[in-house]
């Protein structure tokens, strides 16, 4: 099953159920830098535009058709996984998310080194027997997994208290700050909101519309963030499922962008970015907002407390599923600006020296250094130095 020890490359196969938003990125910034290491790599996920910009990254993408969730389709995705595993014939194979995570552990068995990566843990997402089921799998399907990496010690702290005996690493999440940084907020905001006041204060919320992004409860606060600011205009960037629900919710006050190709000018443009996610591992919107110099206000979730530094917790950290301290937190920062400022400048500082993107794919690449390593290959020393360069 791995390729022929002549070629002294690694090759390594990413797996990935139809994602977007976060893991998206993830994937495709660990592609790039393994691409650029020299390795050769290859993805099993779905058509569309994620397959398409990997194409273009020069990654070997190969089609496999999947639905986000387990199902009936499982037995099927399976079988058509293990076929795509025999024919790339990888020495590593790196999935990601739950459902990938699922199907890729069942097509391989522990017959390669696997990675597994969440991005937030299944049983989180779902309730009654269907979160039982999904809890059984991952203690079950964890002896399948060489090593599952977590984005947070929160997270990590979540699997081992859930009863998942796993050899754990943790490698938080990181931005590339040569595409989040700061602009003029007045210029950024012209152009994408043109027939809004520029003076009016600006709140953004950049995610996926469903119940785990948390939009509903940021829209249940708003009415009271309108009492206390009543100029103030809130943005929600992004597509899903539970979109025209949330249209139903919302005054004129907020506008919904759908989703973007480039969520950069939307952090820039805000006076505070908001994420009221009730899970997570460790979200990459506030890491990006940061980046940009703009403050963020976060539900107390896995990873959200190791995205902040700690002058910034007792601002910027609120329950998660509580509309009312949600709206405290806003409309305080709203009102006032000058900690806005002092909050941007702090969060920028701690995401370039800890959240830095080269410094998550120098772990990931240690990893696979330590796992190809006890197959009896190692990888060659000009590789992991031409990630760090």
């Amino acid at each position: 099953m791995h390729q022929s020890a002549t070629d002294p490359r690694p090759r390594v196969l990413h797996l990935t159920q139809p994602v977007e938003g976060g893991v998206a990125r993830v994937v495709t910034d660990l592609v790039r830098a393994q691409l650029t290491a020299g390795f050769r790599v290859a993805v099993a996920c779905p058509d569309g535009g994620f397959a398409d910009g990997l194409r273009a990254l020069g990654a070997d993408v190969r089609h496999w058709a999947a639905t986000r969730s387990p199902g009936p389709s499982l037995p099927g995705e399976v079988r058509r996984l293990a076929r795509v595993v025999e024919e790339v014939r990888p020495e590593l194979v790196h999935a990601h998310s739950a459902k990938a995570g699922l199907a890729g552990r069942l097509a391989v068995r522990g017959r390669i080194p696997t990675v597994f990566q969440p991005h937030a843990w299944s049983f989180e997402a779902v309730g009654g027997t269907t979160a039982a089921l999904a809890l059984k799998w991952e203690r079950w399907g964890a002896r399948w997994a060489s090593r599952v990496v977590c984005v947070s010690e929160a997270e990590r702290t979540t699997g081992v208290r859930a009863g998942i005996a796993a050899p754990w690493s943790v490698v938080p999440n990181g931005i590339d700050p040569a595409r989040f940084h700061p602009a003029a907020v007045g210029t950024v905001r012209a152009s994408l909101l043109p027939d809004v006041d520029p003076a009016a204060p600006l709140v953004v919320c950049v995610g996926r519309l469903c119940r785990q992004k948390g939009q509903d409860v940021l829209l249940r606060a708003w009415e009271a963030v309108l009492e206390r600011v009543p100029r103030a205009r809130l943005a929600l960037v992004g597509y899903g499922p539970d979109r025209d629900q949330l249209r139903s919710l919302a005054p004129e006050s907020v506008h919904f962008v759908g989703a973007v190709a480039d969520a950069a000018p939307w952090y820039q443009a805000a006076d505070l970015v908001v994420l009221p996610s009730r899970w997570e591992g460790m979200a990459l919107a506030p890491l990006e907002a940061m980046a940009c110099g703009r403050p963020v206000v976060l539900t107390d979730v896995d990873g959200a407390r190791e995205s902040l530094p700690p002058g910034l917790q007792p601002h910027c950290l609120v329950p998660p599923d509580r509309p009312a301290p949600l709206a405290a937190a806003v409309a305080g920062l709203l009102l006032d600006p000058l900690r806005c400022e002092s909050l941007g400048h702090q969060g920028r500082r701690h995401v370039l020296s800890t959240h830095d993107v080269r410094h998550t794919t120098e772990a990931v690449a240690d990893l696979y250094r330590e796992l190809l390593g006890t197959t009896g290959r190692v990888m060659p020393s000009e590789y992991r130095e031409s990630i760090h360069s």
